[in-house]
């Protein structure tokens, strides 16, 4: 199976919502980091890749689209991989961005939970690796954010590149594909509550048991669990 979309965007710009969306348009699993975390099969295919060592086929296996971390740190490779597959660029306003993360993806908290699990490297040598550092730093992390997006649109061809809003709802992204809008609202998962709950759990399910991967990955179901496709 080859990948028919790829997301570039980071984190925190819809991208939860968009794997729903996506999942549901194709008829497919949509890979996203609530597939890696908790699950101990694939950090070390990340470290690898991260490495020059990628097996794509082994991570995207049964997968039709791919977005949010830690994809979006490979979106050129991937593009090159699956030259068939059309880019998605999430974006948002880089202050409102850099607010959520502070809250959520790089908060002290989830740093915390990650630094527990026994694939932190993966955590800190894959995901958090270019903000080391600079946690918390307004003025680092918005120009990262901008810098990010803009070499995204400066090296895929218009034609295959989507630069969307998880506002912009259905008809942007069901024209892009060439898919029919469905008559059902656009997903909105993930908000900061959810994920605030979930981090929370997580800390939970570690406390009594470090190596409980079973607890972690059920805290992401649990936000997950309406997603169609699964």
């Amino acid at each position: 199976m080859s990948l028919k979309v790829i997301g570039a965007g980071l984190g925190r710009t819809g991208t939860a919502s968009l794997k729903v969306a996506l999942e549901q348009l194709l008829g497919g699993r949509c890979y996203h980091m609530s597939e890696a975390f908790g699950n101990p099969a694939y950090p070390p295919l990340w470290l690898n890749a991260s490495k020059g060592k990628p097996d794509w086929d082994a991570i995207f296996d049964g997968y039709v689209a791919a977005v949010d971390y830690p994809v979006c740190g490979f979106w050129r490779e991937l593009a090159a991989r699956y030259p068939e597959a059309k880019v998605v660029l999430s974006v948002r306003d880089p202050d409102r961005w850099f607010e959520s993360t502070r809250e959520t993806i790089l908060s002290e908290g989830i740093r915390d939970l990650t630094a527990r699990l026994p694939e932190k490297a993966f955590f800190e040598e894959v995901v958090y690796k270019d903000y080391v550092g600079h946690f918390g730093d307004r003025a680092f992390i918005t120009d990262y954010f901008r810098r990010h997006n803009d070499a995204v649109m400066a090296a895929i061809p218009k034609e295959r590149l989507l630069v969307f809003q998880a506002g912009d709802g259905w008809e942007p992204l069901c024209a892009f594909l060439g898919v029919s809008v469905p008559d059902t609202p656009f997903p909105h998962v993930n908000v900061r509550a959810d994920f605030e709950a979930m981090v929370a759990a997580m800390h939970q399910a570690l406390d009594g048991d470090p190596a409980n991967h079973d607890g972690v990955r059920a805290q992401i179901d649990f936000v997950y669990e309406e997603r169609p496709g699964r």
